[in-house]
């Protein structure tokens, strides 16, 4: 909307442009009216309800469960703590494994020429079996 006055409101022959000022004064007013408000109700936010609280000492219990170390080379062989284990042996010591309290980190190693095949049989065994944390053991790249 522009503001502005014509040649006939004022009298003015040859002045026929729009003005270009907002008026400010409604904006400030607003503006310090609701800092007036903040600075009012501000304090009233902060108070809180003192309660006598207890107080308890006590030591988190802090057992970190082993971790079973798997590898299995480019021969498809699975080694369960570097041992060599069939896969009933396998399937015997994942489900001894699963039953410990708490179950213990999987940490499986593979190396680079292990077809996928094999790795995918060990995790879903030990799925089956019902351990659920299992972890990659990758060296980083030098």
């Amino acid at each position: 909307m522009a503001f502005g006055s014509s040649a006939a409101q004022f009298g003015d022959g040859d002045s026929n442009q729009d003005m270009a000022e907002i008026n400010m004064i409604p904006l400030i007013d607003v503006m310090l009216v609701l800092l007036v408000i903040f600075i009012v109700t501000a304090p009233l936010l902060t108070h809180a309800v003192k309660v006598d609280l207890p107080k308890a000492s006590s030591s988190p219990n802090m057992t970190k469960p082993d971790n079973v170390q798997v590898a299995i080379d480019a021969q498809g062989v699975v080694y369960w703590n570097g041992e060599a284990l069939g896969r009933e042996a396998l399937r015997a010591n994942l489900h001894a494994a699963a039953a410990l309290d708490p179950q213990p980190e999987l940490h499986l190693r593979a190396e680079r020429t292990t077809p996928y095949e094999n790795v995918a049989e060990v995790m879903s065994e030990s799925a089956r079996q019902g351990l659920t944390r299992i972890g990659f053991v990758t060296e980083p790249k030098p």
